[in-house]
């Protein structure tokens, strides 16, 4: 088995790892349809394609047998530190138990080490046991939980956390709205964005309140969501990537 950082030419064979992985651990809660639907949302060929020439973004693979058996994609996120934060994490059903999982997380942790982040998160649905054992196993701990919603269903989506150094924060928790109002900044709550994350604004200090994003290119609250769940900054159009819920499918 050889890891190696992904190429244009993977993008396919990416792809077919991606919906037999999901199958495999979601099959018995979210239907064919859907899960058709997620990989062409998701795993879209062009936007895999600009991710794996990012020179940001860390896209192994785990070739076996002459084909992609698994891969990996994170990046760094600056939120009041800097934070590796891994996409997703795949590997097919017929290489599972090889320790091919393993593996490419290590070649994402010395990448993000490499890249001075203070921690590295991943995030997995509750309902994937094997996902959220592996976590545990390579000594991440439970961060935190929240519900997510895919098609009609409601899921626990939990984030997993591997702290690196006790780097200062530096991020401004609070700003002020043109309003004069004073929102609080939840830099642990993300969504990848086209050119920076968004976060979570919120109208208190104990984050009960929703207030709305905060563009992480330009720190602008001028930011609109439409009634398709699109994210866009009013001033420097960044756009929010599309959502994608559990990171490990192991």
């Amino acid at each position: 088995m050889e890891l190696r950082a992904a190429t244009p030419e993977d993008i396919d064979e990416v792809r077919s790892v991606a919906r037999a992985s999901l199958s495999s651990s979601y099959g018995h809660a979210l239907d064919e349809p859907l899960l058709d639907d997620v990989v062409e949302r998701w795993y879209d060929a062009d936007e895999l394609g600009d991710d794996i020439v990012d020179p940001d973004t860390v896209f192994p693979v785990a070739v076996a047998d002459g084909a992609v058996a698994g891969f990996a994609e994170s990046y760094v996120q600056r939120r009041r530190e800097r934070v590796g934060e891994i996409d997703w994490l795949h590997v097919h059903p017929d290489y599972r138990g090889r320790g091919l999982g393993s593996r490419l997380l290590e070649w994402v942790e010395i990448r993000l080490r490499e890249a001075d982040v203070a921690s590295i998160e991943g995030r997995v649905l509750a309902e994937n046991a094997d996902g959220t054992g592996f976590y545990e196993s390579e000594g991440y701990e439970l961060a935190g939980e929240h519900t997510v919603d895919i098609g009609r269903e409601t899921f626990v989506e939990r984030r997993y956390r591997k702290r690196l150094s006790t780097a200062e924060a530096t991020r401004r928790e609070s700003y002020e709205t043109e309003d004069g109002e004073t929102v609080y900044i939840a830099f642990e709550e993300s969504d990848r964005g086209s050119d920076a994350p968004f976060y979570a604004v919120y109208s208190d200090e104990e984050h009960t309140e929703r207030y709305g994003y905060l563009c992480g290119a330009c720190e602008s609250l001028r930011v609109a969501v439409d009634t398709m769940d699109r994210i866009e900054c009013q001033t420097c159009e960044n756009r929010r990537r599309p959502t994608r819920w559990d990171a490990a499918y192991l």
